[in-house]
């Protein structure tokens, strides 16, 4: 779900029943796909956004032509490698 906000240019919560998540305290993937809405909405192609989750977090988002940079403060929780050869 996402709204516009007085203090931030939006405000979004995410919920994935199906996975067995209640609630993401702060997810960059859904930041993705709200770029561009907001962009369109807002004729801007850089803002501040807050998760408003219980852990909800703030964060920087920047649409650039098909690709978008997210900034915030973030927490490791996982380190892996995929093997492959490109």
């Amino acid at each position: 779900m996402t709204a516009p906000s007085a203090q931030y240019d939006f405000v979004s919560r995410c919920f994935y029943p199906k996975l067995a998540i209640a609630e993401d305290p702060v997810t960059g993937r859904a930041h993705t796909y709200l770029a561009p809405i907001w962009a369109e909405k807002l004729g801007k192609s850089v803002f501040s956004a807050r998760q408003i989750s219980r852990r909800g977090g703030l964060v920087g988002v920047r649409l650039k032509g098909d690709r978008v940079e997210l900034t915030g403060q973030v927490v490791t929780f996982m380190v892996g490698d995929i093997p492959f050869d490109l």
